[in-house]
């Protein structure tokens, strides 16, 4: 008996065993699929990663010569967003993140915040940091601001974070930490909340900045409070200074900016995977959600790269635009995917708030969506259609300037343009042989041969073998029947090629070859054509010949301003009604940018348009300049072009301009433009400001203007320049003429 009591005891105990195995097994099931559900009550640590003029092909799953197995397996076990948009330059990019708002809603439409410059983030607009201390967040930034710091309100801390370190300005020295607002006038910047933070020369700022960023891991309680970093490295923005071990893994690389640049991207994947091994050392990780984007396109010319994509950093392009991002999270509820949906750097603000269990009700005027469910569930996305931007004061400056730039393409192509006849005179034809001969041509004025002087001694005259009577028979113009001293002056000329610059006539196999290859839009002029909008629609793609023609009777045509993309014939058309409707939705001149589902609209002058190979990238200027340019050379001229149409899915490198085969898509996007232009506000883009000056302030870049002396004398509205007009358009025409030059030349 005791044995089988013994016996039952023992498979008792097992079978309790077994039942506790499977409960404990059952509960962490349980505890792996509501994930959310903890995720709710326990807000995640948010990391967010943002990286400096990092391409789209700077990165190793888009281009596999770049070494970045850190951020390779970081975006391969979480989401890769292809489908991401941030703005062009560095100011615009980061005011959306930490605003949610869109640039017309800030007042930052134009270019960067200089370091001279008086401006910063709006005082009453809330930031991402506020929001998320609100609900209970410890905020931090570590790296870049370049928000602007005239006043100690403008300063991070006064922002939302509750520390900060790095610099303030918009590009610094990644050793000596010197930041130069032109030649002459630079300072020192690197900042510890808000003070100076001297005695940090010497140690490379993407280094510097890691090893703050886990010291602030490190002094945190992941327990205590849930985290936001903002981790905003300055690399890999110029200047090219990367760390010589890191150089040398790209040894095998012909470009040097290549070489350098590659290897501080080097440097970028060893400080991700520092901070994520801090992240799983302090326990973070488990709870968190690392967010990794860069700020805008790469600048080919100094060693990044976007291609495919069209374009390059500064520019409305998709190689300006489109931004590398992914999301790391075990939080993800599918993960190990890519996600196509369409985001937004606005879209960050509602997102991360939403994840904090904050309340974005007193942050009125958001631009952004709440995207986590496209992002973590694959759902849709709720964002259908993103404004690049509207920029008042990139409008070309032929019309608010009084510059005329048509003078100052006729100055560069005077031939061709606007033949000056004078009065007929005595004309010295000087033809340089040897650097010794000289000849005289003679004029002859209601035939009369002008006497020469008996005192001087004249050169020999020119002599022809052809009759005058054949020149007279040769085609030429009203002013030239008038003077027949241009007759003998046109025999004594070799004849030469046609000019580039000269124009041909329409029936001409080169320009209608050359121009029916290219699609442009065209601007309105009065007529009296009857054409219909429908007409317009039904263009077809397989006539390019016709659909120009049908294009130009629609829309019109105008003179050429600033540096645009131009056609090769300048005759003016009428116009139809559809037309009239574009001028009257839009002025096609103003620099704007907007994407509407499939559909991407460019106006005004959206930048450099160049597809650049990588491995053309700072090397000399070869066959594919060519091949790949899209604008005509400015001799080539005549005509503007201000209104692009790409369907991006089906076009996603920008190479087929559709704006004449679907003028409705146009008249559309036009409409939306018009619609976002009147919520706008003015465009805040002060003068520099002498007080900035570093040597005034110990040599340190730091703010410069008391609150209430801001108060009293804040710049209002759109910035005007006080410089001549007339020293303006000379300076405009100077380097336009030289910019000619270059590109006629091939660099």
């Amino acid at each position: 008996m005791p044995t089988a009591a013994l016996t039952a005891l023992l498979l008792l105990s097992l079978d309790v065993l077994s039942a506790h195995r499977s409960t404990a097994g059952l509960k962490r099931q349980q505890n792996d699929t509501d994930l959310p559900r903890d995720e709710k009550k326990n807000p995640p640590h948010i990391i967010f990663i943002l990286i400096d003029d990092q391409g789209f092909n700077d990165i190793g799953y888009h281009n596999p010569t770049i070494k970045t197995p850190t951020l390779d397996k970081l975006a391969a076990e979480g989401v890769k967003l292809e489908n991401y948009y941030v703005q062009p330059i560095c100011t615009p990019s980061r005011s959306q993140l930490l605003t949610g708002r869109y640039q017309i809603h800030t007042g930052l439409q134009h270019s960067i915040i200089r370091s001279r410059q008086p401006s910063c983030l709006p005082r009453h607009m809330d930031t991402l940091p506020e929001t998320l201390r609100r609900a209970g967040y410890s905020t931090h930034m570590v790296g870049k601001w370049h928000l602007g710091f005239y006043r100690k309100s403008c300063l991070p801390t006064r922002k939302g974070f509750d520390t900060f370190f790095g610099s303030l300005t918009g590009s610094v020295d990644y050793y000596s930490y010197g930041s130069c607002d032109g030649q002459d006038l630079c300072g020192y910047d690197l900042h510890d909340n808000e003070g100076v933070a001297w005695g940090h020369e010497g140690k490379y700022s993407t280094t510097l900045f890691t090893q703050r960023a886990r010291k602030i891991l490190k002094n945190h309680d992941p327990a205590d409070k849930p985290l936001f970093l903002l981790l905003s490295l300055q690399a890999v923005h110029g200047p090219l200074q990367p760390p010589k071990p890191y150089v040398y893994l790209y040894r095998d690389m012909a470009s040097v900016a290549r070489r350098n640049f590659a290897a501080m991207v080097s440097t970028v994947d060893d400080a991700v995977r520092n901070l994520v091994y801090a992240l799983r050392k302090y326990g973070y990780y488990k709870n968190s959600v690392i967010i990794y984007s860069t700020d805008n396109g790469a600048q080919p010319f100094v060693g990044g790269s976007n291609w495919p994509l069209r374009g390059r950093k500064g520019t409305y392009w998709e190689g300006g635009v489109r931004g590398v991002a992914f999301v790391h999270s075990p939080l993800l509820k599918r993960r190990r995917r890519v996600s196509t949906a369409l985001l937004h750097i606005t879209d960050w603000f509602p997102t991360l708030v939403g994840l904090a269990e904050g309340n974005t009700s007193q942050s009125r005027g958001l631009d952004g969506f709440d995207v986590w469910p496209a992002i973590s569930e694959g759902k849709e996305s709720p964002r259908k259609e993103i404004l690049h931007n509207i920029d008042p004061l990139h409008k070309p400056p032929a019309e608010p300037s009084g510059c005329d730039h048509g003078e100052a393409e006729t100055a560069a192509a005077p031939k061709a343009r606007r033949p000056k006849i004078k009065k007929p005179k005595k004309r010295v034809l000087k033809l340089q042989q040897n650097q010794r001969s000289v000849f005289r041509v003679k004029n002859f004025k209601k035939k009369k041969v002008l006497k020469q002087k008996p005192n001087k001694k004249s050169a020999p005259e020119l002599k022809t073998t052809k009759k005058p009577k054949k020149i007279a028979a040769n085609p030429k113009t009203k002013s030239q029947k008038s003077n027949p001293g241009l007759k003998l002056q046109a025999k004594a000329q070799k004849p030469k090629r046609r000019s580039y610059s000269e124009p041909q006539s329409s029936g001409s196999p080169s320009e209608s070859k050359l121009s029916s290859s290219k699609p442009h839009l065209w601007r309105p002029l009065k007529t009296n054509s009857k054409r219909t909008t429908t007409q317009e629609q039904n263009l077809s793609l397989s006539e390019p010949a016709r659909s120009r023609t049908h294009l130009k009777q629609a829309l019109g045509s105008r003179q050429p301003l600033g540096y645009q993309n131009m056609s090769l014939t300048g005759t003016p058309k009428p116009k139809s009604r559809l037309a009239s409707h574009v001028s009257a939705v839009w002025d096609t001149s103003v620099q704007a940018a907007i994407r509407v589902g499939d559909w991407k609209l460019l106006t005004g002058d959206p930048g450099h348009g160049d597809w650049i190979p990588v491995q053309m990238l700072s090397a000399p200027v070869g066959p594919w300049w060519n091949l790949e340019r899209t604008m005509v050379p400015r001799y080539k001229q005549s005509v503007h072009k201000d209104v692009w149409l790409f369907n991006i899915t089906a076009d996603p490198y920008e190479r087929r301009d559709l704006s004449q085969q679907r003028p409705d898509v146009v008249l559309q996007l036009l409409g939306r433009l018009a619609f976002y232009n009147r919520t706008a506000v003015p465009v805040y883009f002060p003068p520099d400001d002498p007080r900035a000056d570093p040597d005034r302030h110990q040599g340190a870049w730091v703010p410069w203007v008391d609150e209430d002396d801001d108060k009293r004398g804040r710049h209002k509205g759109v910035y005007k320049k006080e410089r001549s007009v007339k020293k303006l358009c000379k300076l405009e025409s100077f380097f336009l003429k030289l910019n000619t030059g270059m590109m006629s030349n091939r660099i």
